[in-house]
């Protein structure tokens, strides 16, 4: 299984969100940079991989209802496609 690590604390504004999650995940140039393409590309996901996504309170500080609705999104795919794993970790 592919564990992919997101960082809440590189997410300080919806751009910023983006670029990591297009890096980290390694999502093709056709990526919408939105959330209706995030999760379309996550439940479509055919390796295993787990995300750990770390200060999620960072996240959500920064980008507020959008970060919430960001966690949603990936908590979404997650239960959409079993062969995502998304964490929380609390730190």
């Amino acid at each position: 299984m592919e564990t992919i690590i997101l960082d809440g604390a590189r997410m300080l504004n919806r751009r910023a969100a983006h670029d990591h999650l297009a890096e980290a995940l390694s999502l093709p140039e056709h990526y919408g940079r939105n959330l209706d393409a995030l999760y379309d590309l996550l439940t479509e996901r055919s390796n295993p991989t787990r995300l750990i996504v770390r200060r999620r309170d960072i996240l959500i500080s920064w980008l507020g209802d959008y970060g919430a609705a960001l966690c949603q999104t990936l908590e979404d795919a997650d239960r959409s496609n079993p062969k995502l794993e998304v964490l929380f970790p609390v730190e």
